[in-house]
């Protein structure tokens, strides 16, 4: 039975966060959620990804850009993309539902979690980094129009300590820390997979029972490539991902692979002057196509499809060879919800053809000051209409690295 009052809300500013938006929507439908499903964007996303969006999200809201321009804090964190975060503020604005779990787009869900409901504005789980502050990947609140308004006026008056969203919420709710223990969610509610944790055999007895994992820094599942035959998650420069990692980033190559892939196969055909949809090579080594301007040649996928393949962009599947992970600090796509940030790029026709191709950056919209949106809201397709991968699975198979890689060793 649906609660049609909560929701689950997610975030993504550009293309490139679609695709993690993308899986968290998926995983949450894969483990029977009975929310409704709700992701904010901005105009830099482009018409074929909304598209996508609307099969997996029940609606689905246009937002304005937010960003802090606080360079000196941003700097200090060696994080400077992070200040458009505070677009993550426009939730509060969702006053159609009662309640929500806010989930950050390098999240993914790893059971059933609606039990979250049951908590109160404001729960979040601790940071790693500092325990007395909470990580803003995933926290309980309540839309509310005065909290919206009292969260700008915040902004516009003290600014953020970090710079990001994170910084301002610790700021605003500052007594989380010390009012109200059961606002404190247990930490497997927002794991964070690359933390380098000080006490192992914790991570090894309770890792294993994570609801939520959150990919946290500037390297994202997608700045990886994933090995289709071997399923391994390939580093640059260090092989494969560490042990603490690789589990948490094949289940969510695992999802993106198997279930947001095939959406875009019934995806709208692709105009040479649209902005490109998710990159991807598939297939098998007989179908090519050869890169001119880098010398490089990609492997692609045969399809009935009428889409175009367009340059690739990440996240990257290869069949057989392993390639390094994407530079996340490179000029062309920088991490985090960037502006500008290169497309991941729709790869599902037969023939590549460099000259024809379009430059895959997104028209920038100017960012907006810090003010009450104007949301617009586009509602996704009715339930009867769902595409067969976006179906909620009878038993979702668990990554099989997962139990061997955070198994308990006797001390």
């Amino acid at each position: 039975m649906s609660v049609t009052d909560q929701a689950f809300v997610t975030l993504a500013t550009n293309d490139l966060y679609c695709q993690g938006a993308l899986v968290v929507g998926q995983s949450l439908r894969n483990h029977r959620t009975v929310r409704k499903l709700v992701v904010l964007i901005t105009p830099q996303v482009s018409g074929p990804l909304r598209v996508i969006l609307s099969r997996v999200f029940d609606e689905m809201i246009v937002v304005n850009l937010l960003d802090s321009e606080d360079y000196a804090h941003l700097t200090f964190l060696k994080r400077p993309e992070l200040g458009i975060t505070l677009t993550k503020l426009h939730c509060w604005t969702l006053t159609q539902y009662s309640k929500c779990v806010f989930l950050d787009a390098d999240t993914l869900v790893l059971s059933n979690i609606d039990e979250l409901f049951d908590r109160g504005e404001f729960s979040a789980a601790p940071d790693p980094g500092w325990p007395d502050c909470f990580n803003s990947g995933v926290f309980v609140f309540r839309p509310s129009l005065e909290t919206h308004s009292r969260l700008l006026q915040h902004a516009t008056e003290h600014g953020s300590f970090d710079g990001a969203d994170q910084g301002l919420l610790n700021a605003f709710f500052r007594n989380w820390a010390t009012a109200d223990i059961h606002k404190h969610l247990p930490f497997i509610y927002n794991l964070s997979s690359s933390t380098v944790y000080t006490y192992g055999p914790a991570f090894q007895q309770f890792g294993a029972s994570a609801k939520v994992v959150h990919f946290l820094g500037p390297r994202k599942p997608w700045n990886y490539t994933y090995n289709l035959q071997t399923g391994s998650v390939v580093e640059q420069g260090s092989g494969v991902a560490s042990r603490q990692q690789e589990p948490f980033l094949g289940l969510w190559w695992s999802v993106y692979h198997g279930q947001v892939l095939p959406l875009y196969a019934h995806g709208p055909a692709a105009r040479r002057d649209a902005s490109p949809g998710p990159a991807v090579c598939l297939g098998g080594p007989d179908v090519s196509c050869g890169n001119s301007a880098s010398g490089t040649r990609e492997l692609c996928v045969s399809s009935a499809s009428s889409m175009e393949v367009l340059p690739r962009a990440t996240p990257a599947l290869e069949p057989d060879a392993e390639v390094g992970e994407t530079d996340p600090s490179s000029e062309d796509c920088r991490s985090e919800d960037m502006v500008e940030c290169p497309e991941i790029e729709a790869s599902a026709g037969v023939t590549c053809d460099p000259q024809s191709l379009t430059p895959p950056l997104v028209q920038s919209a100017e960012t907006q000051s810090i003010s009450q949106p104007e949301n617009k809201i586009e509602v996704g397709p009715a339930a009867d209409s769902l595409e067969p991968s976006q179906e909620p699975l009878a038993e979702v198979a668990r990554y099989p690295g997962l139990q061997q890689a955070l198994e308990v060793h006797p001390v």
